[in-house]
Parts: C-alpha cells; sequence; structure tokens
C-alpha cells in the first residue's frame, strides 16, 4: 500500500519540527522557560531541514497535487474532439 505522497511530505515536515523541539525542550534547561524560542529556534532548524532533505518528497507531493488538478474528463475530451463552435 502506498501512502499518498501529499500525507508523506506533511508528516516528514512535522517531524523535522517537533524533533528539535523535544531536543531543544528536553536537553536544555533555558527553552523549558523560554518556550516560545524553543519554537522559534525549531522552526528555523525544521525549515532549513526540509530545504536539504525534503526536496524529493516534496516534489512528489506537487506533481501528484498537479496530476489531480489537470486531470481531464470524458465530457471534455468530447467537446475537444468536436472542435470549435461556428
Amino acid at each position: 500500500m502506498k501512502l499518498p505522497p501529499l500525507l508523506v511530505y506533511t508528516v516528514l515536515r512535522l517531524l523535522a519540527f517537533l524533533v528539535p523541539l523535544a531536543i531543544l525542550w528536553f536537553f536544555f534547561p533555558i527553552f523549558r522557560e523560554y518556550w516560545w524560542l524553543a519554537a522559534l529556534f525549531s522552526a528555523l532548524i525544521g525549515m532549513s531541514i526540509s530545504l536539504l532533505f525534503l526536496r524529493a518528497p516534496l516534489s512528489d507531493a506537487s506533481r501528484d497535487i498537479f496530476e489531480k488538478r489537470h486531470r481531464s474528463r470524458p465530457d471534455e475530451d468530447a467537446e475537444d474532439e468536436a472542435g470549435p463552435r461556428a
């Protein structure tokens, strides 16, 4: 069973944010007091990880969205074959 590419990309992006957040929260006590700073650093780290390592899942998700939006419908094909109206 193949998972949808958008789901895979979303889960990987969430992990890229939550794992650094957990590391900062548990191993650096100062971030327990300044939780908003931990969230900010985790967002920056997650964005960096995403840009560096998640290019392929992003491409797959984008391709899947594009294909779903541009699928031709049978009635549109019939209209295209009929040609222009006079």
